[in-house]
């Protein structure tokens, strides 16, 4: 609201970690202001481009100042992550259908994006099969990134989910992840709160406080 000030909050209670837990279009200011106001943070708000996390670690780094910021907090999907970029090691063709509630500002979701590029470093300059089709309807084999199609569902009665198919030769292997209740993310939460303290600069993934 209007009346909020972050800067003044932070100082005025001395915080020492801010959790952001807002919307795309101001995180990055929120998260600027955290790390200027000397407290770690803790950004669990997707919609960053590549060019703000740069900025913001860049920023974290001449503070020295621990932070992170997390797709998602559940440590199951950071596992999912982790087990389709394994399955990348082994199978060149993939696509992302994820799937949100219809409050979510931002699309792709910032896990589908962080998914695709873990698969793409294990890729890294192989050649894919070129896409011959032709989109009768624009949009209609998803959004394009890194090589990947992604899909992005908005609907009411689901939480999160998002599935990794990997096509191969006469099969498929799917790698899916289901939130049903958002007491999936509070163990991350606190992991992030334990650990953020310690690290030496800004992390980006909860598979760093994993590994």
């Amino acid at each position: 609201g209007k009346k909020d000030n972050l800067r003044q909050t932070i100082a005025d209670t001395c915080a020492e970690i801010v959790i952001d837990l807002t919307r795309a279009d101001s995180a990055y200011i929120n998260a600027r202001t955290i790390i200027e106001s000397g407290a770690h943070p803790i950004i669990g708000t997707s919609g960053l481009v590549d060019e703000q996390i740069k900025e913001l670690t860049m920023l974290a780094q001449e503070k020295q100042l621990g932070g992170i910021i997390v797709p998602n907090f559940s440590i199951s999907a950071v596992l999912m992550m982790r087990f389709a970029s394994q399955a990348a090691q082994y199978l060149s063709h993939a696509e992302i259908i994820e799937m949100h509630h219809l409050q979510k500002q931002d699309a792709p979701s910032g896990t589908a994006i962080k998914t695709a590029d873990m698969i793409a470093k294990v890729w890294g300059d192989t050649p894919k099969q070129k896409n011959t089709f032709q989109e009768l309807l624009p949009g209609a084999r998803g959004t394009q990134y890194q090589g990947i199609s992604i899909h992005s569902l908005r609907l009411p009665g689901v939480l999160a989910q998002q599935q990794v198919i990997f096509g191969n030769t006469a099969e498929t292997l799917t790698i899916t992840h289901d939130s049903i209740d958002r007491a999936c993310f509070m163990p991350g939460v606190i992991l992030c709160c334990q650990k953020v303290k310690h690290l030496p600069t800004l992390y980006y993934g909860l598979e760093a406080l994993l590994d």
